[in-house]
């Protein structure tokens, strides 16, 4: 398909070099980019659809702790027992 666009002049005369010294056509190398561009967005689309692992144990506190009390839970906490 053939399209136009509007490029930055020193953006596409760095681009039209690339491409020679790389012995390849401006749209080859075009397509590569969005090629690039877009497999970057996808990855990291699918990177923030991972859920985070969540504890689902059973249990909970110790009969008598006060969970509102903060010296209570650092106590709780250092206690070994």
């Amino acid at each position: 398909m053939k399209t136009t666009l509007d490029i930055n002049d020193s953006l596409l005369a760095n681009a039209k070099a690339m491409a020679a010294q790389q012995r390849t056509s401006l749209t080859r190398l075009i397509e590569e980019g969005l090629q690039l561009r877009l497999r970057s967005s996808q990855t990291s689309t699918n990177a923030r659809k991972q859920k985070i692992p969540v504890f689902k144990g059973r249990g909970g506190l110790i009969a008598g702790l006060d969970p509102c009390s903060n010296k209570a839970m650092l106590d709780a906490a250092d206690n070994d027992t």
